[in-house]
């Protein structure tokens, strides 16, 4: 928010001009930080931008923070990491980055998949007396990440659970994937074993809905080769490195995402086409035949169907299914 568009909010609800030392509270501005409740006005312990600022019973504060670039960042989560008496982050080193370069000295705790079971008691604990953020390495806490616990846990034992909303990977490649965003299901991670994958693939290959999930860089290949497997050469977005400096959206098809991405590098949220009704030609006799004969002589799967595509110009999606029906069968 700039400073005059922060001017007409607060005159819009009958507050003056906040005080220009405010602004220190920005990396960039000369002047010594202080504190954003020092100068945000309040009636009856309610600042301008709606929060509560009494601190009543302790609550657990589900904080987003940037994907990427750090001026993603709302003034809201910046003023609660600087109030909380404690930070639990799932990877400290990346979150006191962010709280350096807004000078935020807030204490810092991990929280991450390989300790969550024996920090949770302690972070409940500390929530007995006293707030405390929680958040993600990039993005939302809560997805694919250990934040779940944690949030139920807090729930269960009747302590408040407070979200400040912010940037969020899958969303943001979902906007801006160019394919329907009215319904999506977003699937996070890919699992890391093939057979897992293509299972999960198959579950979802029925849905009209757009699918959101998140890969690696050294699984992408993999990925995108069982996506053209189970589902088809459908249509989908590839987003690289989002909000920072490498940032890259391809779009086209699965084959196409297949042949760009031949080293790829950094952090992929992929956006896929949901399931479409479109004419192809027919499954024949003939065809299963050479599934079976193929399947018998120990052709793996991908080469067997790769191999039929290319010769009959059935989908993949179709020849898989044959494949797995003829294995059932078998």
């Amino acid at each position: 928010m700039s400073k005059s568009s922060l001017s007409r909010r607060c005159e819009q609800i009958g507050f003056p001009d906040p005080n220009p030392k405010w602004w220190a509270g920005f990396p960039t501005c000369p002047v010594e930080p202080i504190a954003f409740s020092d100068v945000i006005p309040t009636i009856d312990g309610v600042n301008a931008f709606g929060y509560n600022s009494r601190m009543g019973t302790p609550s657990l504060y589900i904080v987003a923070t940037p994907i990427g670039n750090l001026e993603d960042i709302s003034l809201r989560a910046l003023r609660v990491l600087r109030e909380v008496k404690l930070i639990a982050a799932e990877d400290t080193r990346k979150t006191r980055t962010l709280l350096s370069a807004y000078d935020i000295r807030t204490p810092l705790t991990s929280y991450h998949e390989h300790n969550k079971i024996a920090k949770r008691a302690y972070l409940l604990d500390r929530l007995k007396d006293r707030d405390v953020a929680l958040v993600s390495e990039a993005g939302m806490p809560g997805l694919s990440d250990p934040g779940y616990e944690l949030i139920n846990a807090a729930i269960q034992s009747g302590i408040p659970v407070v979200p400040v909303p912010g940037a969020s990977a899958a969303v943001t490649a979902l906007v801006i994937s160019g394919l329907p965003t009215d319904r999506f299901l977003y699937l996070g991670f890919l699992p890391h074993r093939p057979g897992e994958r293509r299972r999960l693939l198959e579950s979802v290959a029925e849905e009209r809905e757009t699918l959101v999930l998140f890969e690696s860089p050294h699984r992408l290949g993999a990925a995108l080769a069982d996506i053209r497997l189970v589902l088809g050469d459908r249509r989908l977005a590839v987003c690289r490195e989002l909000t920072k400096l490498h940032e890259e959206v391809f779009r086209g098809s699965v084959s196409q995402a297949i042949e760009h991405f031949t080293a790829p590098r950094g952090e992929f949220t992929l956006v896929i086409a949901g399931k479409t009704e479109t004419a192809a030609p027919g499954l024949t006799k003939d065809i299963e035949a050479a599934l079976r004969q193929m399947r018998e002589s120990g052709m793996t799967t991908r080469e067997a169907v790769s191999k039929l595509a290319a010769e009959t110009g059935l989908s993949r999606k179709e020849l898989y299914q044959a494949w797995l029906r003829l294995t059932r069968e078998a």
